[in-house]
């Protein structure tokens, strides 16, 4: 329930108190017309201006708006009041009303000051009319009283109950909100890293053969034409694929090499390659059963050997490369080897190097995966790089040379 939910319920409440003043007004003024007191025409007088005053108080919006203004109209009613309850018995039931309205409109510890002065008149009222003071006397203004704070203070605390609970959903709705923007902004930022990861490993590292092919060609242009040509056809070859890779990021489809076939097969075809555009000896090594791993997998394994052969081909200056893909039971695990020129592993990662973000790309895409990657290398003696994944509800394989 919010504080919108509870204007109804008060709306009702403030008719309900203008019917009751109307009636005991009414009451107070019929009673006074049937009876034969010399007090007849003053007891109509007062009625007839105590409900000019309520209705005046009621009808103006500053009184609702301002306290000094409520207090002051109070002040006028609750003169009228004692002017009633001077003349007539009858007077004690306004104070009911009365209860009700020093609540509303008073601060909470003047409204109850009121209520209590209030209900002492009534008592004293009632017992000088009556030349006594009985029980009844005490007991019906009481039980009045403690109803109208009863009703004010509950519907005061549920009031601010509902307060409370709108300012905290406010605050979740603003909380969700921000927190949908974070993961917008986190998701951004994930898909822009994938696109990184992807072009360092298809486009960029497929450029750079381009380029390194388009060399030689030019250097064997004009003496070596067939030399030439088939270096301008395997750049041809090289830029189809990438031109297939790009429209696959495009899409968010899986690499060309997997299309329709095994990772051992897609990975058999990526050393042919890499052996044809280099010159380097590249051997695919299976050990195990091959299984069919998740489409996820496969994709990261293919992108990170592409990635390594792509690094032994720019930087290693190796002869040869060998490819091992080996399935155990608790899991896969890929091999690069090659017997180039190696390179210090703890400075691999330093800013502004090519080889460092392909390195970081790869542990990123097998550690997304839950998968570890490993290097091993050293100036002069080659480089060894191994990543590993653990099968769906197995442990954690280990990464093996």
């Amino acid at each position: 329930m919010n504080p919108e939910s509870l204007a109804r319920p008060l709306r009702v409440l403030r008719v309900c108190l203008h019917l009751l003043v109307a009636v005991l007004l009414a009451v107070a003024a019929v009673r006074a017309l049937a009876g034969q007191g010399p007090q007849r025409a003053a007891v109509l007088a007062a009625s007839v201006l105590l409900a000019v005053v309520y209705a005046a108080g009621a009808a103006l919006p500053l009184v609702r708006r301002s306290r000094g203004a409520a207090a002051a109209w109070l002040a006028v009613l609750t003169a009228g009041w004692l002017v009633l309850l001077v003349l007539t018995s009858d007077g004690v039931w306004f104070a009911f009303p009365l209860f009700l309205l020093h609540l509303f409109l008073l601060p909470t510890r003047w409204g109850t000051l009121a209520v209590a002065a209030t209900t002492v008149v009534a008592v004293v009222g009632v017992a000088a009319h009556q030349g006594t003071l009985t029980p009844g006397a005490v007991i019906g203004p009481g039980i009045g009283a403690a109803v109208a704070v009863g009703t004010v203070l509950g519907y005061q605390a549920l009031y601010r109950e509902s307060e409370r609970r709108q300012r905290l959903i406010e605050q979740l709705t603003a909380t969700r909100a921000e927190l949908a923007t974070a993961e917008h902004a986190a998701g951004v930022l994930a898909e822009r890293e994938r696109l990184a990861r992807e072009i360092h490993d298809t486009l960029a590292q497929g450029l750079s053969s381009i380029q390194l092919l388009l060399r030689a060609a030019q250097r064997a242009l004009p003496d070596q034409l067939d030399v030439a040509a088939g270096h301008v056809e395997q750049a041809r070859r090289t830029a189809q694929d990438n031109l297939a890779e790009a429209r696959r990021f495009v899409r968010a489809l899986t690499p060309p090499g997997l299309d329709g076939g095994s990772l051992p097969a897609a990975l058999r075809r990526l050393c042919a390659a890499t052996a044809d555009r280099s010159g380097l000896a590249v051997r695919l090594h299976l050990d195990g059963t091959a299984v069919r791993l998740p489409t996820g997998h496969e994709v990261a394994l293919l992108r990170i050997a592409q990635s390594a052969l792509a690094n032994t081909v720019h930087h290693a200056g190796a002869s040869r490369a060998d490819v091992t893909l080996r399935y155990r039971d608790s899991g896969v695990v890929l091999d690069v080897v090659d017997d180039g020129a190696g390179f210090d592993v703890d400075d691999a990662g330093r800013p502004g190097g090519d080889g460092g973000f392909g390195l970081a790309a790869m542990r990123a895409r097998a550690e997304e995966l839950g998968g570890a990657l490993a290097v091993e290398s050293a100036p002069g003696r080659g480089t060894t790089l191994a990543v590993s994944f653990a099968f769906p509800g197995t442990g954690a394989s280990g990464a093996g040379a």
